[in-house]
């Protein structure tokens, strides 16, 4: 595996629009799925994993459920207002990014439910969140019964589609825009490797002797946040929450005493996992930046979407498998049209060592 100096430039590519995927496949495990982890590209259907992986792997999934994170409102003054939150806080507090033509003052609120309504749904101002990078502002969510955050969400929130979707969010979307796993709430974007798994594939896995284990990630918007600088390592990475579970330390444990390999679902698995491995903490907030020549401890095996052109996604799966053997299974997945991003189709990789071998 190459590690020579890269630029942003070298992780760019040519995608048709086309191929940009805005709805699901019919059924999760109907999707294709690239198998990268031969001499040649196969390609397959991602219904086949169970028969790619052995006896004694371990699955690791992110186990985090997306919330429906965007609210539209309007000021007192009549001026629209739309809500991401980010991250639910204590005291019914949120982290929110605001998209607004003019920014209210602390202390100003916004309705969220319509002025009308018996019950009003409302976000009260505090100000910028002092924990985060200036992005993101600080609001009481509020109602006349006393609902939580994730009440008030669940209830009059959309599924933050991310924007290369084009489409208003659904019915369609706040069912498959969710794995079928999903267990603790605050993502605002899918880990979307997992949203191929159904029950299915999950029963052949467990035919096959295949382990599973989870981890928690949630997904920040920063996760398509673009990469602006040409030299990558001036590109500061925004902070997501993680967390270890101690019976998936054991099970880790257990697959390397056993042989088997540790195979992640998705780039926000490999990142909880390496940055347990890196700071020795099980759980708390990574800015975890992984590029060509980063050492992996953990990871073995990688299921993964395709990702954008310039991303940090696509500068991890290079650092996981080989930048050129990366960049050839990209041109053969856009010469056999396989559908890209979040609702697309997904790859199975194998860990390259430095010298380019299979790990």
């Amino acid at each position: 595996m190459s590690t020579r100096p890269f630029t942003l430039s070298d992780f760019d590519f040519i995608l048709p629009e086309a191929l940009i995927a805005q709805h699901p496949a019919t059924e999760r495990s109907a999707s294709r799925l690239l198998d990268g982890t031969a001499a040649h590209p196969v390609d397959r259907v991602f219904r086949d994993l169970p028969g790619l992986l052995r006896a004694g792997d371990l699955l690791v999934f992110n186990d985090t459920k997306v919330v429906k994170a965007r609210l539209f409102g309007e000021k007192a003054s009549g001026g629209k207002v739309e809500l991401l939150v980010e991250r639910v806080l204590t005291g019914n507090q949120v982290a929110a990014h605001m998209r607004v033509s003019k920014k209210p003052e602390p202390g100003a609120t916004i309705s969220l439910a319509g002025k009308d309504e018996e019950s009003g749904f409302r976000a009260t101002l505090l100000g910028r969140w002092p924990d985060a990078d200036g992005t993101l502002f600080r609001f009481v969510l509020s109602n006349d019964a006393g609902d939580d955050p994730y009440t008030l969400m669940e209830r009059h929130g959309h599924v933050p589609l991310p924007p290369y979707i084009t489409h208003t969010d659904s019915a369609e979307d706040a069912e498959r825009y969710q794995t079928v796993f999903a267990r603790a709430p605050g993502a605002v974007a899918a880990p979307t490797a997992a949203l191929h798994f159904d029950a299915a594939v999950l029963a052949g896995l467990d035919a096959r002797g295949v382990q599973r284990a989870s981890v928690t990630l949630h997904v920040g918007a920063g996760t398509f946040q673009p990469v602006k600088t040409e030299n990558i390592a001036e590109h500061q990475m925004h902070s997501e929450w993680y967390e270890v579970p101690a019976a998936t330390q054991q099970a880790i444990a257990e697959c390397r005493a056993r042989g088997g390999r540790v195979v992640a679902v998705g780039t926000t698995s490999v990142r909880t996992l390496e940055s347990w491995a890196a700071s020795g903490l099980a759980s708390g907030d990574t800015r975890i930046f992984i590029t060509p020549g980063f050492d992996f401890q953990v990871v073995d095996v990688l299921i993964t979407n395709f990702h954008l052109p310039k991303s940090t996604l696509m500068m991890l799966v290079s650092a996981f498998a080989g930048y050129e053997p990366i960049m050839a299974l990209y041109r053969h997945a856009i010469a056999q049209q396989y559908r890209f991003f979040s609702y697309g189709d997904a790859m199975l990789l194998e860990r390259k060592s430095v010298d380019g071998a299979a790990a």
